[in-house]
């Protein structure tokens, strides 16, 4: 006999191989003391049943030999017994074909964004801070991938069939849902779709109290998981079970604070730190809310709102208390990697932490990104672009990350693959203003300003300067390059950006590499040099072929060493 090891059923024909209920592999079993499963009649049909049995095609007595009764019977249970097994058989066949394959192991996933069926913009939190919440906890599973928020929220108030994720992201499965609040209470209902055919697999309706979204969370995880056919062992099922806080009203500001903070505007950062500042005082133990207040802080000096000697050691500070309450929380480790890189200069312990962060969570599309950007910044451009492209299989429609996957192809030198993968990133979006910007360095390196030229105009509108601000600036820099060479472009864009420099936000060694192929290399040092001073981030691209022009004044070495970038 054999027995499944998933439902415990037993079977008696060891010619199956599969499970009739789930499509298991069987497995040779002990004998039972029970009744067996029926697969086969343990008795063959009479004769009349066998000729109710074929209707028009039977074989009756008639039409056997002339021979005894029992030679009869013989022959006749010998046709009904091969017409018994040759039916098994066929049964067995398809749904080995067609079973096997809705019993199969899912592999990858998307969670799109759960519609706020209520059209209440107030709850627009909340409707995204469910969908975000089960992406990081079914992120926890190791056999699982699961696309990144910034790729599914493309498809946010949009109509789209799970055929075009499929096609879009590579996913097998698709989670949808939709969320209604009726005064107190919350109604959820989800379906996990077949990403191929458009099935659904499993659906459930759950009408929760607001003060049990916290547990809801963690049950709707369990289910889909179950219905994924992921292996799970009983610490990784705790992990993807987790809830970080019993605290709704921490709970609730929380989701309000990663609303905020994914939008990544200036007013919205700020307001996302006010949050989650919220439910770390209504749960001093919150982890996950201290993990996302120091990614918060590090957008401050990144956006340019405030310096990197205020904010830097808060995310530090809320980084680590983190790290404290929960040392499995893979955002914890990622934030303070980013502090200790780019505030402390201490390369190694950095990468140090972005490894323990992609160990205890492979999924975490964002620790792929910041981790290839260190990388780049130590100036191991393969292994950057290596990981960037981990980035991005996890995260496929992320516009940043296929950006600056852009970015590092021109800097390992593949400037072809670079326009290529930038106008890729240009069909997700035409309107994402640093694509284009990408582009126009990547044209620049090549040497063809006049293409250059044309994206950084559409950079510069997109980013919202007025249009005649616009053209007079393309105006001056192809003047300058069409009666001077690259050397005039070059110094005709440092002076625009010098005369602008509290509105660009160009960083530090962008403007130093602009007056370095000036020829002014004075100038390029004393730039990086103030920026040195200023403990500013932007002296981790020393080693950028921007500043190829400087690289062999003694000057450039001994700001390389005080650093600690390698040589």
């Amino acid at each position: 006999m054999k027995r499944c090891p998933e439902c415990r059923r037993d079977y008696y024909d060891d010619s199956l191989i599969y499970c009739l209920d789930d499509g298991a592999r069987l497995l040779d079993g002990p004998t039972p003391d029970g009744p067996p499963t029926a697969i086969l009649p343990s008795a063959a049909p009479s004769s009349e049943e066998a000729t109710k049995t074929f209707g028009d095609n039977r074989t009756t007595n008639e039409d056997l030999p002339a021979d005894s009764g029992g030679g009869k019977r013989a022959v006749l249970l010998a046709v009904s017994v091969s017409a018994l097994l040759l039916v098994a058989l066929i049964g067995w066949a398809a749904y080995t074909y067609y079973g096997r394959s809705t019993s199969r192991q899912i592999e990858s996933i998307a969670v799109l964004p759960f519609v706020n069926a209520a059209g209440n913009p107030d709850l627009e939190y909340l409707s995204d801070g469910i969908t975000e919440s089960l992406i990081n906890s079914l992120s926890q599973i190791p056999t699982l991938s699961v696309k990144a928020r910034s790729s599914v929220f493309t498809y946010k108030g949009k109509e789209v069939t799970p055929q075009q994720v499929s096609k879009d992201l590579s996913v097998q499965a698709v989670l949808n849902g939709r969320v209604m609040q009726r005064g107190d209470q919350v109604v959820l209902n989800v379906e996990l779709v077949d990403a191929s055919t458009g099935n659904q697999v499993w659906g459930e309706q759950y009408t929760r109290k607001t003060t049990d979204l916290i547990e809801l969370q963690g049950e709707i995880t369990r289910a889909v998981s179950g219905r994924l056919r992921a292996k799970l062992t009983g610490a990784e099922q705790e992990k993807v079970a987790k809830n970080y806080t019993e605290n709704t009203e921490a709970y609730q500001h929380y989701l309000r604070g990663r609303h905020h903070w994914n939008k990544r505007k200036a007013d919205d950062i700020r307001k996302s730190i006010e949050y989650f500042q919220k439910a770390i005082d209504a749960d001093p133990t919150y982890a996950l809310a201290y993990a996302s207040l120091a990614e918060a802080f590090i957008l401050i000096p990144n956006y340019r709102l405030g310096s990197p000697s205020e904010y830097y050691p808060k995310a530090r500070a809320a980084a680590a208390r983190a790290i404290e309450i929960d040392e499995s929380l893979a955002e914890a480790h990622n934030a303070l990697a980013s502090v200790t890189c780019n505030y402390d200069w201490k390369f190694a312990d950095a990468e140090r932490g972005w490894k323990k962060a992609l160990d205890l969570n492979p999924n975490y599309a964002t620790a792929h990104q910041w981790y290839a950007e260190f990388l780049l910044s130590m100036g191991r451009y393969p292994e950057a672009v290596a990981e960037m492209r981990r980035a991005r299989e996890l995260d496929p429609l992320s516009l940043i990350i296929n950006g600056m996957l852009g970015v590092l192809l021109m800097l390992n030198d593949q400037p072809e693959e670079a326009l290529e993968q930038l106008k890729k990133t240009l069909e997700i979006d035409p309107n994402f203003a640093r694509t284009h910007l990408f582009m126009a360095e990547v044209y620049q390196s090549l040497g063809r300003y006049e293409e250059a030229i044309d994206e950084f105009s559409k950079h510069y509108a997109l980013s919202g300067r007025a249009p005649d601000k616009v053209e007079e600036l393309a105006a001056v820099i192809r003047k300058a390059y069409r009666s001077g060479g690259p050397t005039a472009y070059s110094r005709a864009f440092a002076e625009i950006i010098e005369s602008n420099q509290g509105t660009s936000g160009a960083p530090a060694f962008v403007l130093a590499g602009y007056w370095a192929h000036a020829g002014e290399h004075d100038k390029a040092f004393e730039i990086l040099e103030k920026a040195y001073a200023d403990h500013d981030d932007s002296v981790l691209s020393l080693k950028d072929r921007r500043l190829d022009p400087i690289k062999s004044d003694p000057r450039y070495k001994n700001l390389l060493r005080r650093v600690g970038l390698p040589e």
